[in-house]
């Protein structure tokens, strides 16, 4: 039997929360950790768990791809772990998952695998085939475009995946509810992006009370680990960039469509899928497919499941210990839920005793620790310029 020789690190692609979660789950272990950071995300690379901080120094696919395998040699990072915290992270790894993997060990399938998640078309369409409800949606064809498609409103106009920044892919998805209001906006929406990579797609109404997760480590198609949470609150409040609230609860319902996606496409790695619970008829309905760390898996932990060390294990060779998550086990980013909270209280869509509920114990921090409260002292300075710099840009907020 051949021996799986272990890494001896692990490469973060990302140093935002979500890479800083993942640094702390390894970096408490004795896990080497390194990350390159995008601009204006400095949480992970101010952590005492990040061993050495880098920065991307070029930007392009195939000049990141030379930099990563050149960076292997240069600082010894021959044979470590290759974890991406980012959806363009992740396409970038995945698509070029041959020539970085005779450098690095993989955390991430590869694209004709990831594309499928990465890309809302083929996540509908493969929805579709296997007979998971989802949002009625259509895409751009050569022969129409998404303004005359038929559509019931209020509907959503968003991007099909998120390569560039822009106002679109900032604000994740436009409400649009009438045929009007579509015609202008798919026409503002033209001038950003491609039109083919644009999705209408009705409206799901309600709040994060009515979204859930099923969050899982796969081998093979096969979950590992898992578990089940609601995203109760969101910023913003209607189509989220980042939760704000989870708590996690027993869902099966989300149970089973997500084994069957994840099933059919052989998923290797870590994956967060998500549904909403659509008031007139009651069914929940896939709305995304998250193939890399999703915001609130520092939550995990607390809950009895940490995935990014399971995720270490499962890329040693050694065996993955069963793990049950807890339901009731709370997160909060305190930063960013607080005025979300503030304002569903002011319009009083949050009740006072609902609100005092998520305060309890036991939660999860999405940044601050006692063993590491740096990241946690840099993070308003870090909000405070990101909202800068959207403002500037004439972005939403």
């Amino acid at each position: 039997m051949s021996t799986v020789v272990e890494p001896s690190g692990a490469l973060i692609l990302g140093a935002d929360y979500r890479a800083l979660g993942a640094a702390r789950s390894l970096g408490r272990r004795g896990v080497p950790v390194h990350v390159i950071a995008e601009h204006a995300e400095p949480l992970a690379t101010v952590s005492r768990f990040s061993r050495h901080s880098l920065r991307w120094p070029v930007r392009g696919e195939r000049a990141r791809v030379r930099y990563l395998r050149d960076l292997a040699a240069s600082h010894g990072l021959e044979g470590w772990a290759l974890l991406p915290s980012s959806d363009c992270a992740a396409a970038l790894v995945a698509r070029n998952h041959a020539e970085l993997g005779r450098h690095y060990r993989h955390t991430t399938p590869p694209w004709d695998v990831l594309r499928w998640a990465y890309d809302k078309r083929l996540t509908y369409a493969l929805a579709e085939e296997l007979g998971v409800p989802c949002p009625r949606t259509a895409c751009a064809e050569p022969d129409r475009d998404l303004a005359t498609a038929e559509m019931s409103f209020p509907a959503v106009l968003k991007p099909a995946v998120k390569e560039e920044a822009n106002a679109l892919v900032t604000a994740k998805a436009w409400r649009v509810n009438d045929r009007e209001e579509l015609e202008r906006r798919y026409r503002e929406a033209c001038a950003l992006l491609d039109p083919e990579l644009l999705i209408l797609q009705e409206l799901v109404s309600g709040g994060g009370e009515a979204q859930y997760s099923y969050a899982a480590l796969c081998r093979d198609g096969i979950p590992l680990a898992a578990l089940t949470a609601r995203r109760t609150r969101q910023y913003p409040a209607e189509f989220g960039r980042a939760s704000t609230f989870v708590e996690t609860v027993d869902c099966p319902e989300v149970v089973e469509p997500s084994r069957r996606l994840l099933a059919k496409l052989g998923y290797t790695g870590l994956i967060e899928v998500e549904y909403k619970r659509d008031p007139r008829d009651g069914v929940l309905k896939l709305l995304d497919m998250n193939p890399r760390l999703w915001g609130w898996h520092t939550l995990c932990p607390k809950a009895g499941v940490d995935f990014p060390w399971l995720l270490w294990l499962m890329v040693c060779g050694r065996d993955v210990p069963a793990a049950r998550a807890r339901a009731g086990v709370r997160w909060l980013r305190f930063t960013t839920d607080t005025p979300t909270a503030l304002n569903e209280l002011l319009h009083r869509r949050l009740p006072v005793r609902e609100y005092a509920r998520s305060l309890r114990r036991p939660r999860a921090s999405a940044i601050f620790a006692w063993d590491d409260p740096l990241p946690g002292v840099a993070e308003l300075p870090v909000l405070a310029y990101v909202l800068a710099q959207r403002l500037l840009h004439g972005e939403a907020v």
